[in-house]
C-alpha cells in the first residue's frame, strides 16, 4: 500500500480532529468523504508531512512523511486555500517547484504539466491574476510536474465551473489508471463517486464506513429505504392496501404518485404486486429514491453526528 494510516489521532488542546482513523490506499483513486470540520484536512496534512499525529502513524510508501523528506520527491500535494506565489507567472511557478524536485528539464516538465491541466494559454500571466478554478489547475500543475507516484488532493474541484470540473476528473482518472495512489477529499460526493470507486466516509474525525461504494450499501441494509411508485390514475386505494404491509413503514400520496419507506424492498415488490391487483391499481412506474453515494453520505452523517469525537 502506498498511503497506510495506522491508529491515527490528532488533537488540538481540547479538540479531537481525529481519532483512532486507520485505513490504507493503493494504486487508483480513494474518496476521502466528510462534512467540513470531519477531519479530511487535518489527515492530508499529516500525509503532506506538514505535521504529526498526536498517535498513531502514517506512512507514505513505507516512509514517514513528516521525517523523511525523500517522500516528497514521488509525492504531489493539492492543498486546500490558496497554496500559490501570487508574484510569479504560472509557468515560473510551475518551473520553480520542478527544479527544487530535482526534474531534469524543470521548463520542459513545467510545460507538459501545464499542458494536461489545460493552462498553456494563461502559463504567462500572473498567479494573482488568476480566478479560484484557474489556480486550482495552476495547484494541480505544481503536484504533477515530478510525475508523483502518490497524489493527495484537498477539495480540488472547488471553483471549477463543469468544463473544468470533467477535464480535472479525467486528468486524474488518467494518472490513476497508468498505476498512480490518488487520495481525494471532498464534501462534493457525486463528483468524488465519479472519480473514485473506493471511499473512506469521516464524520467527526471518526472513520464510519470503508469500501467500495456497493459494499457500503450492503452495510446498510437496514437503513430505511424510498421507493416511488407511479400510477395510472389515483394512488390512494393502493396506499390502503400497501399500509398493513410488513414491509411498509410510511406510504406518502403525491397526486399520481406514492413514496413508500421500508427496510425491504425485495419483500415490498412482492406485497406491492398484491396491493396493485387487490385495489385494481395500474403501475407506470417504479424506483428506488436515494440510491447515490450522497444519500447514503447524509444518512451516515446523520447517524454519527452527536458521537463523541
Amino acid at each position: 500500500m502506498s498511503i497506510v494510516v495506522d491508529h491515527v489521532s490528532r488533537n488540538f488542546g481540547d479538540t479531537v480532529a481525529l481519532s483512532h482513523v486507520s485505513f490504507t490506499a493503493g494504486p487508483g483513486i480513494t474518496g476521502l468523504l466528510g462534512h467540513n470540520g470531519a477531519g479530511k484536512s487535518t489527515l492530508l496534512s499529516l500525509l503532506a508531512g506538514f505535521s504529526s499525529p498526536s498517535e498513531g502513524s502514517v506512512r507514505v510508501n513505507d516512509r514517514d512523511p513528516k521525517r523523511d523528506l525523500a517522500v516528497h520527491t514521488d509525492l504531489g500535494v493539492v492543498p486546500d486555500g490558496q497554496g500559490l506565489w501570487h508574484h510569479l507567472t504560472a509557468r515560473e511557478a510551475v518551473t520553480a517547484l520542478a527544479r527544487m524536485r530535482g526534474v531534469g528539464d524543470p521548463s520542459a516538465a513545467a510545460a507538459a504539466a501545464l499542458a494536461e491541466v489545460g493552462l498553456t494559454d494563461a502559463a504567462d500571466r500572473r498567479l494573482g491574476q488568476y480566478s479560484k478554478g484557474m489556480g486550482q489547475r495552476a495547484k494541480l500543475a505544481q503536484a504533477l510536474v515530478h510525475d508523483p507516484g502518490v497524489l493527495l488532493l484537498d477539495e480540488p474541484l472547488n471553483g471549477l465551473d463543469p468544463a473544468q470540473r470533467r477535464h480535472m476528473i479525467d486528468v486524474v482518472t488518467r494518472r490513476a489508471a497508468a498505476g498512480c495512489t490518488v487520495l481525494v477529499s471532498s464534501h462534493v460526493l457525486h463528483e468524488v463517486e465519479r472519480m473514485a470507486p473506493r471511499v473512506v466516509v469521516l464524520v467527526n474525525g471518526r472513520v464510519v464506513a470503508e469500501g467500495e461504494t456497493s459494499g457500503i450499501k450492503a452495510l446498510l441494509r437496514d437503513r430505511p429505504q424510498t421507493v416511488r411508485v407511479t400510477t395510472a390514475a389515483d394512488p390512494r386505494a393502493l396506499a390502503s392496501a400497501l399500509a398493513g404491509a410488513a414491509s411498509t413503514h410510511a406510504v406518502r400520496v403525491h397526486d399520481n404518485t406514492l413514496e413508500i419507506e421500508t427496510s425491504d424492498p425485495e419483500q415490498l415488490g412482492q406485497s406491492l404486486s398484491r396491493a396493485a391487483a387487490a385495489s385494481r391499481t395500474t403501475l407506470r412506474g417504479i424506483e428506488p429514491v436515494g440510491e447515490d453515494l450522497e444519500s447514503l453520505y447524509a444518512y451516515l452523517t446523520a447517524r454519527a453526528r452527536g458521537s463523541a469525537r
